[in-house]
C-alpha cells in the first residue's frame, strides 16, 4: 500500500527537499500551509499538481501549528502513516526579537501536534525536527550525549520539543523521534540566513549590483552539511526498528569567515575588500561552536554526509549567480535583515 506523509513547514527549505524524496519514494504526500495574502509556496511549486488530475501525490491543507483543534482534525482526515514536524519559528536571532511568538510556535506546536496524534489513537511514526542550537554554550564535539546549554530562545523552545517528543515516546509509546540537525543548507536557504545572505551578496558583488556586505560574528564556528542529504536522515529515521534519537552532523568545524571566505574565493573576489562589521546582527549571547558527532546515525542508520562546507558554498554561490542572471530586477538589501 502506499505510504501517506503529513509534513509541516512543507514550504520551508527542509520541507520541499523531503516533499521530493519521499515522492520520489511513492509515498503520498500532505503538507501543512499557514494562509497567507501572497503565496508562499515558491519551494514547493514544481512539485505540485492540481489535486484533480489523476497521479496528484501531493496535497495541502491550511492549517497553523498554534492551533490544536485544527491540528486534531487535519490528523483525522489525512490519517498519515509518518509525521515529520518541521514547522517552527526558526530564525535564531529573531528569536531574541519574538521570543513568546519563538516559543509558541517551536516549542508548544510539537506538543499540540504530539497531543493530537494521541487524542485521535493514530498509529504513526513522528519526526521531531530538534537543532543543534540546544546545546549553546556545550563544547564540541556535541552528541546525543552531551548536555543541552541553550543560549537562545530559539534554542530553549527547542529543548522543550527534544523533551515532550522523548516524553510521549516513553509515556505513550508512540514511535517518536529527535533528529538534532546541524546546520544544513542550500540554495533553498532563506535570505535572512547568515551563509544564503553572503552567497547572494557575493552573486551580486560579481555582477557589480552591491558594493558592501555587512555581518556579524565572523569567529562563530558551525558544522554546515548539505540540507537535501539530511532529509536523507530524517527519512531513516522513520524506517528504522527502534524508535532513537539521532545527531546529523558532517563533524567537520568551519567559521563563518571561513564560510565567507570559500564563497568569495569561488568568484575568484578577496572577501576582505567587501565585508563589513555591524553589531546589529550579534546576538545577546553568542554560540561559539557547534561541531556535531553523527556516529550513531552512520552506525545504525547507514547515513553518510558527503557535501562539506566547501563544496556547499560553491553550490549555493552558483545558484545565486543563475538566479542572479534570470530574476529581472535586482536584489535589494533590506535594512532589517537577519543574519
Amino acid at each position: 500500500m502506499t505510504k501517506r506523509a503529513l509534513i509541516t513547514g512543507i514550504t520551508g527549505q527542509d520541507g520541499s527537499y523531503l516533499a521530493e524524496l519521499l515522492l520520489s519514494k511513492g509515498y503520498e504526500v500532505h503538507g501543512l500551509i499557514r494562509r497567507a495574502s501572497t503565496f508562499n509556496t515558491a519551494r514547493i511549486d514544481h512539485l505540485y499538481v492540481d489535486p484533480h488530475e489523476s497521479g496528484a501525490k501531493l496535497f495541502l491543507h491550511y492549517g497553523d501549528i498554534t492551533d490544536g483543534s485544527r491540528l486534531v482534525t487535519l490528523l483525522a482526515q489525512v490519517r498519515p502513516d509518518e509525521v515529520y514536524h518541521l514547522a517552527a519559528q526558526s530564525h535564531v536571532r529573531v528569536s531574541f526579537d519574538e521570543p513568546e511568538y519563538t516559543g509558541d510556535t517551536t516549542g508548544l506546536g510539537t506538543i499540540r501536534l504530539l497531543e493530537a496524534i494521541r487524542m485521535i489513537g493514530l498509529e504513526c511514526r513522528f519526526y521531531q525536527a530538534s537543532s543543534s542550537e540546544m546545546f549553546g554554550a556545550a563544547p564540541p564535539p556535541q552528541s546525543e550525549e552531551t548536555p543541552f546549554y541553550p543560549r537562545s530562545p530559539y534554542g530553549a523552545a527547542k529543548v522543550y520539543s527534544y523533551w515532550v517528543t522523548r516524553n510521549y515516546r516513553e509515556a505513550y509509546g508512540l514511535f517518536a523521534v529527535n533528529g538534532i540537525l546541524f546546520n544544513h543548507e542550500s540554495p533553498r536557504r532563506g535570505e535572512t540566513f547568515v551563509t544564503r545572505k553572503v552567497t547572494r551578496a557575493v552573486a551580486r558583488i560579481k555582477a557589480g549590483q552591491q558594493d558592501e556586505l555587512y555581518l556579524g560574528n565572523l569567529d562563530a564556528v558551525r558544522d554546515w552539511g548539505y540540507a537535501p542529504e539530511f532529509v536523507e536522515a530524517m527519512w531513516l529515521m522513520l524506517q528504522h526498528d527502534e524508535a532513537q534519537d539521532y545527531v546529523v552532523a558532517t563533524g567537520q568545524a568551519y567559521s563563518v569567515r571561513d564560510f565567507v571566505r570559500f564563497a568569495f574565493e569561488h568568484v575568484g573576489l578577496d572577501w576582505e575588500q567587501y565585508v563589513k562589521f555591524d553589531d546589529r546582527y550579534l546576538r545577546p549571547t553568542e554560540v561559539d561552536a557547534l561541531v556535531g558527532d553523527p556516529s550513531r546515525a552512520i552506525k545504525t542508520l547507514g547515513w553518510t554526509p558527503r557535501v562539506h562546507t566547501p563544496e556547499l558554498a560553491a553550490i549555493m554561490v552558483e545558484s545565486d549567480i543563475k538566479a542572479l542572471e534570470t530574476e529581472g530586477t535586482p536584489w535589494v538589501h533590506r535594512a532589517w535583515d537577519r543574519d
